[in-house]
């Protein structure tokens, strides 16, 4: 076999570790769920990193506190009122972006044989066919330019599962292999894809869990947390968003470049088993 005529193309050199590499100056960052927990996080430390970030989320009096609290960021948030629901306008709005963070995602609690259909729907349209719709909208853009990043929050329900959480635990581990398969096919486009995949976060998700688990279980609240949430966790304490946001902008750094196709997992040692 002969050798190769040209040489692999070889990115250019990384930042010296003394200086501020995670400026994203001049990008565009689409961040659903913005208006609270992981997506408010996302959108502000993304933001205080430079990016432009286009708020999306169907609250709007979340998306209006989380711009007021963005102001005098290097960044800026522009809230974007919109129900992922609406797919085709889901897609519309990734258009142009540089960066696609899927975030949003709601949650029900309740044994397979009483699990409403009509939600199982929606939580399946929300949290993986509006990531398909939005990063089908952002994959022109970032090809035309040769550089992208997708980052698709997960959970550690994307990698096992639990009892009571047929359509999250479903939404979750197909997100997994939609984020593998933006991966193989953005390669080539200088696009990487990634998920970030963390235990329980401190959010108002895992509060209203909280009381579902209580009810689902027939435990009060306060034995949810130790007996139910953390029991496999070898951290006994919650994720903070901040947390999840710094992972998230890692992926979006010169740094991580070479990361695409896998799951950055801060679960606190639950997979582990």
């Amino acid at each position: 076999m002969s050798a190769p005529t040209t040489a692999p193309a070889v990115p250019a050199a990384l930042p010296h570790p003394a200086a501020l590499a995670l400026d994203l100056a001049g990008r565009t960052a689409v961040v659903t769920g913005a208006a609270g927990g992981i997506g408010r996080a996302c959108a502000l430390r993304l933001a205080a990193a430079g990016a432009r970030v286009r708020a999306v989320d169907r609250a709007a009096e979340g998306l209006e506190e989380l711009a007021a609290g963005a102001a005098g960021l290097p960044g800026a948030v522009e809230p974007r009122l919109l129900d992922l629901t609406d797919l085709d306008a889901a897609e519309e709005t990734a258009a142009g972006a540089d960066i696609l963070v899927n975030n949003a995602g709601l949650q029900l609690v309740r044994p397979l044989e009483d699990f409403p259909p009509e939600v199982f729907h929606t939580v399946l349209t929300v949290m993986l066919e509006a990531p398909f719709r939005l990063i089908r909208g952002a994959l022109p853009h970032m090809y035309a330019q040769g550089w992208g990043r997708i980052v698709n929050l997960s959970s550690v329900h994307g990698l096992r599962a639990s009892p009571f959480k047929s359509a999250y635990v479903a939404a979750k581990h197909g997100l997994e292999g939609l984020s593998k398969t933006a991966a193989l096919e953005g390669a080539p486009h200088g696009v990487t894809s990634n998920c970030v995949s963390p235990g329980y976060v401190r959010t108002p998700l895992v509060e209203r869990q909280v009381a579902d688990q209580a009810a689902a279980h027939g435990i009060p609240e306060e034995r949810v947390l130790t007996e139910i949430l953390l029991r496999d966790s070898a951290l006994k304490r919650l994720v903070e968003p901040e947390e999840v946001a710094e992972a998230v902008l890692y992926l979006c750094s010169p740094q991580a470049a070479f990361i695409t196709g896998t799951s950055l997992v801060l679960d606190g040692g639950w997979t582990a088993h």
